[in-house]
């Protein structure tokens, strides 16, 4: 397949991309002008997700699928144009349209742990994402095999939120549990969320919904503490207040960071031929691909 992958110079997008060209894939990355980063020999196209003029001559007919793991704009009404626009000239095709959501749609899952059917109650920082999602799926009724994929949060290479857990390990001198160490979040190896990308662009049904998740629940407080031994803080824990993370990160993604999750990929393994395969977060942190990037850094 010739596959077109907005965001493809991101930390998941690089990693998709990487995935489906080993599969034997054609991708092209479509990119932003003025984009410098390496496309490892892929073909680039040039095209801004808030001109959405910009983004209908990257999509000729040549283009199988389309993966959409861009960064949103934050503005409801850019992004639903943006969709649009990537998706018009695959109407009535039969052709592939891959939108990436996330599992913070859901909301707090307090009352049990929520899969693929679950209502979504998004918090604020995506809170217009459903309707996105929503505007993904009908596409189906124009004739696109079209997808959501909700990844959990992901770790992996050295990158992500989790990064960022070393990195505040690091400058407190002391791990870092974002309001309450009873938080769990739902967690995801990279390079298995790349190899979900491509079972769904192969092989998705249209208006499906998948769960990127790996591990349904890690606590946050062991997160915290590998993030310290893989930054090389020995000290205890300790709890971060709100009102001091949202100063520092911002209220919307500190709140996101103190969400308790529980969240399945129990239809997405039983549906698709999804086996993955990565290490778990704790030991990713604190002996994998963090330790390893701490090292290379200093």
């Amino acid at each position: 397949m010739r596959i077109l992958i907005v965001g493809a110079t991101g930390y998941l997008g690089s990693a998709v991309a990487e995935r489906l060209s080993n599969l034997g894939h054609e991708v092209v990355a479509l990119v932003r002008p003025g984009e410098t980063k390496s496309l490892d020999g892929y073909e680039r196209r040039i095209g801004d997700l808030t001109d959405p003029g910009s983004l209908l001559p990257a999509v000729t007919p040549d283009i199988d699928a389309v993966i959409d793991v861009a960064t949103p704009s934050g503005d409801a009404d850019t992004d639903a144009a943006a969709i649009d626009a990537l998706t018009r000239r695959l109407r009535g095709t039969d052709r592939v349209f891959v939108y990436t959501s996330g599992v913070w749609v859901l909301g707090a899952t307090a009352d049990g742990t929520a899969d693929e059917h679950s209502a979504t109650d998004p918090i604020p920082i995506v809170g217009y994402r459903p309707m996105i999602e929503d505007q993904v799926l009908a596409l189906a009724q124009a004739g696109i095999r079209s997808a959501v994929i909700r990844p959990g949060i992901i770790h992996g290479r050295g990158g992500g939120i989790p990064s960022l857990l070393v990195d505040l390990a690091r400058e407190h001198d002391a791990p870092l549990i974002i309001a309450d160490e009873s938080v769990h979040w739902p967690m995801v190896h990279i390079d298995d969320l790349a190899d979900l990308f491509a079972e769904v662009v192969e092989h998705t049904p249209a208006a499906t919904i998948w769960h990127g998740v790996t591990e349904p629940a890690v606590s946050v407080r062991d997160l915290a503490i590998a993030a310290g031994r893989a930054a090389g803080v020995t000290a205890a824990p300790r709890i971060w207040p709100l009102d001091q993370a949202r100063a520092e990160l911002g209220a919307a993604f500190a709140d996101a960071l103190a969400l308790d999750q529980s969240v399945s990929a129990r239809a997405t393994r039983d549906l698709l031929s999804w086996q993955p395969q990565g290490p778990s977060a704790i030991s990713d942190i604190q002996d994998g691909s963090y330790r390893s990037a701490l090292h290379h850094e200093s």
